[in-house]
């Protein structure tokens, strides 16, 4: 491995990750996942389903990096962040949808309702 790949693989397993924070509610016909992700491009977020759960990966972009700055405390994540959410029921990932709208991610998963039959038992 050369060294510059060996500092970039560094660098890399050294930065943070931050955890988006989302609230998720269920209706009748689906789960919907809402994130305030003020900053955040679509074209910096990346969604997926795996099974029973919904991925969601980004990254908010620093606007400012001017380095005479001493911040007295920071609040706010910058870089690289990610949410891993278990879906309790059986969904379609085909018909996810995703918007954002005013900072606000909201990805809506249609919940899969089986009907349930009973069985009628004869007597012979």
């Amino acid at each position: 491995m050369t060294p510059g790949k060996e500092k970039e693989i560094k660098r890399e397993w050294l930065e943070s990750e931050g955890e988006l924070a989302v609230d998720v509610y269920s209706t009748d016909k689906e789960i919907v996942v809402t994130s305030a992700i003020a900053g955040v491009k679509s074209e910096d977020l990346n969604i997926s389903a795996e099974n029973d759960i919904i991925i969601i990966k980004g990254e908010r972009k620093c606007p400012d990096l001017d380095g005479d700055k001493k911040y007295l405390f920071r609040e706010c994540h910058w870089g690289k962040f990610s949410k891993r959410i278990i879906i309790p029921d059986e969904i379609d990932p085909s018909r996810i949808e995703a918007t954002v709208k005013d900072g606000i991610l909201t990805i809506r998963i249609p919940r899969i309702v089986r009907v349930k039959s009973k069985v009628e038992i004869k007597e012979k």
